[in-house]
């Protein structure tokens, strides 16, 4: 199980899992085709982020740090995975980490993060990201690398929403490997 395309584990059909799950709605439809708000910044454009915005990069680039700690680790049921994701994200993790555990393998390293946000209203941001996991990388219990895979990098979308004061990422939607 690979959280990072590693192995061509694809967290596309997570959409569908938490579909089914009842946990999501902003899945439908390809994330690859979000585009910036009217008004929003163009790419590389130079622009002070909002307090929300940065508030919101900063949830997600937790969840990916929680989400890194417990793939060392895996525990499905740690309670860090729920302190920056909810919803559709944190089944999905979830889903991930129980893969890992049965399937006897824990990521090493740390994945590159390079989030841009495309949108940001009504206490709801979209965020893009080109996640380098070159360096994130499957092991074997034994600590033999779990195959010959090179990791790479992958178009990550994510959907953060301010609840009750709080910023989690409620969407997560990784693309496949060498998408970025």
């Amino acid at each position: 199980m690979t959280f990072h395309g590693r192995v061509g584990w694809q967290l596309r059909w997570g959409c569908t899992v938490a579909a089914v799950l009842g946990l999501v709605g902003g899945c439908t439809g390809s994330p690859h085709d979000a585009k910036p708000s009217e008004g929003a910044a163009p790419t590389g454009a130079a622009r002070t982020p909002s307090a929300p915005s940065r508030d919101a990069v900063a949830a997600y680039r937790a969840m990916w740090s929680d989400l890194t700690a417990v793939s060392a680790a895996p525990d499905p049921q740690a309670p860090r995975l729920e302190e920056h994701a909810t919803a559709g994200a944190l089944e999905l993790m979830k889903y991930g980490i129980r893969k890992a555990v049965k399937e006897g393998v824990v990521t090493k390293g740390t994945p590159q993060l390079a989030p841009t946000v495309v949108s940001a209203r009504d206490g709801k941001v979209v965020i893009r990201d080109c996640v380098d996991g070159t360096h994130w990388l499957e092991y074997k219990l034994n600590g033999k690398l779990k195959n010959d895979v090179p990791g790479s990098h992958f178009k990550a979308d994510a959907t953060v929403q301010r609840t009750k004061g709080i910023w989690k990422v409620t969407h997560l939607y990784m693309d496949d490997s060498g998408t970025c």
